[in-house]
């Protein structure tokens, strides 16, 4: 044992005295090692506590340590280093400072929307059409197409989101100035069934856009614009693919206004002839159809009323149905169903409140109507108008969908619920008969008694609740028409301070008003502004063109 220390200490003097002498010592060792943060922290180092075996760890003054050895009263602050320092101590991650770990964002879940909705139950859209907002939860695509009136340049209005909105204000910047209409309303689904502006067809001439601001609500608190359907606007796709044809059954419906609406041929959504716009016969229609026509009387109330449009007849049920009642609402879900073979039904239900009402669940039309059992649709797609493109009606349009297959009851009242989400409001009669608020508080009026003749004197009158000759209708042509007439610069003149009257509506530059940001009607041909002279607001005063100015006496509101 004595040798043993002697030979230790021998060695120990002899490696001391060789690195005095300038040589290098074999016995190496490395640096403190700092390791990374992020680690808690160990139990506290105490000093009369005897650490015994190796690999114990502690915590002093923010950072772990670990013992090398048997050691006791020995700081880890002042006795550590690293592996092979002969220290005891060898110092290990800080801690205490776990630094906060970046939150995984949570994704936003993706909405179930009305064709999510019939998807699950076995019955997909095969279209699906809206100004107002996407009908696919994923959907963040376009939904319509503007065109300006100034330079014919067009653009697309899509989703804020997937499965939002539609981008009202995109449309209100690229139409600032001038007039837009909507030009094409694109197909949210993998069909691509788009529905532009319909061509000519057995009843009548080419269809006209409508005009893209006439409609303005507010859906999902959202600021958007619906389709204001006037005479002679329409929508058809006559390439339609996927869409019930010869029998096949269907579902539909569409959100639209209960009360600007007629008793026009025709309001529909739906099925319809195709490749052309020409009335083939009974039963090659399918279209949800809401208006004030009863072809099968009696009917029940005063209307409107929802219908299918079966070609040659728009059936409330096998003829008269009076259950079928009356739908007054500002906004309505009007559905319909054919399972092309034997029986077709027919839902509605205020789209702001409430269920579905089933105004009718029976046998397609027989009997004395023939043509029907069978159905024989074409696959086409119709908007606003009739299928022989009869366009006498009005209407509002806001979302409509078309199925493969007959929806159940319980996937109708699921949709139902996805539409009283949207929260739809605001006046769903957009552009229809108003009275045009005047400076002074008084109303655009026609001089007389309600006649209106052709060159009859416009001008500012005390509003008039029953007077017929101060409802104004804001047309698809930016023309603003009462009594069978249109409001009209005299002569159709463009010069300053001439004054403005009624007369047949005839398309001139003379007739087309458009409202501008500041409150004013322009008139695009003149550069000029509907204008009370003077400012002057007493009864009588005849109204005429000016210089846009800003002023009070140029402000004229459409209500």
């Amino acid at each position: 044992m004595k040798n043993t220390i002697i030979s230790g200490l021998i060695l120990g003097l002899s490696a001391s005295l060789f690195v005095a002498c300038g040589g290098e010592s074999t016995n190496t060792t490395s640096p403190p090692k700092v390791m990374a943060d992020g680690e808690a922290c160990a139990a506290a180092w105490v000093s009369t506590t005897v650490y015994a075996t190796a690999g114990t760890k502690v915590s002093r003054s923010g950072r772990n340590y670990t013992n090398a050895f048997w050691t006791q009263n020995q700081d880890p602050l002042t006795n550590s280093g690293g592996a092979g320092s002969g220290q005891p101590w060898v110092p290990g991650f800080t801690c205490g400072t776990t630094p906060t770990p970046t939150p995984t964002p949570t994704p936003t879940p993706t909405p179930t929307l009305s064709c999510d909705i019939y998807a699950s139950g076995g019955t997909p859209c095969v279209a699906a059409h809206s100004t107002t907002r996407a009908l696919f939860g994923a959907y963040s695509g376009r939904l319509y197409q503007v065109k300006r009136a100034s330079n014919g340049g067009t653009t697309d209005i899509g989703t804020l989101t997937a499965g939002g909105y539609a981008n009202a204000a995109a449309q209100d910047s690229f139409c600032a100035g001038t007039t837009c209409t909507v030009t094409v309303i694109y197909d949210q689904s993998s069909r691509h069934n788009d529905l532009t502006v319909s061509g000519g067809g057995g009843a009548g001439s080419a269809d006209v856009a409508a005009v893209a601001n006439a409609l303005p609500i507010t859906a999902g608190g959202h600021a958007v614009y619906g389709v204001y359907v006037s005479s002679g606007v329409g929508y058809r796709n006559t390439t339609a693919t996927g869409t019930a044809k010869n029998g096949q059954p269907e579902g539909m419906y569409m959100v639209a206004s209960g009360t600007h609406l007629d008793d026009g041929c025709c309001f529909d959504y739906g099925n319809t002839e195709q490749p052309l716009p020409n009335d083939t016969g009974n039963g090659h229609m399918d279209a949800v159809y809401l208006g004030f026509r009863c072809e099968h009387p009696p009917c029940s109330g005063s209307g409107p009323w929802i219908a299918a449009d079966l070609e040659n007849g728009l059936f409330q049920g096998n003829g008269s149905n009076t259950a079928n009642t009356s739908v007054p609402y500002n906004f309505v879900t009007a559905i319909l169903k054919n399972n092309g073979t034997s029986m077709f039904a027919l839902k509605t239900g205020n789209a702001q409140s409430g269920g579905l009402t089933t105004q009718y669940n029976g046998t397609l039309p027989n009997g004395s109507y023939t043509g029907y059992i069978p159905m024989k649709q074409e696959g086409g797609i119709v908007l606003g108008v009739g299928g022989d493109n009869s366009k006498w009606s009005t209407g509002s349009f806001f979302e409509g969908v078309m199925t493969s297959g007959y929806p159940t009851d319980a996937t109708e009242n699921a949709v139902q619920a996805n539409i009283l989400a949207v929260g739809y409001s605001g006046n769903s009669n957009g552009g229809a008969p108003g009275t045009i608020i005047a400076p002074g508080a008084k109303c655009v009026d026609v001089a007389g008694d309600d006649i209106g003749v052709n060159l009859t004197a416009v001008q500012l009158w005390d509003c008039q609740a029953t007077a017929v000759d101060q409802r104004w209708t804001y047309n698809a042509d930016t023309s603003l028409s009462t009594l069978g007439r249109c409001l009209d610069i005299n002569g159709n003149g463009t010069a300053n301070d001439t004054l403005v009257e009624l007369y047949d509506c005839n398309g001139v530059g003379g007739q087309k008003w458009v409202p501008q940001a500041d409150g004013s009607l322009k008139n695009p041909q003149s550069g000029r502004c509907l204008d009370s002279p003077n400012g002057v607001t007493t009864n009588g005063t005849r109204l005429r063109i000016h210089d846009c100015n800003g002023a009070s006496a140029q402000k004229f509101q459409l209500r």
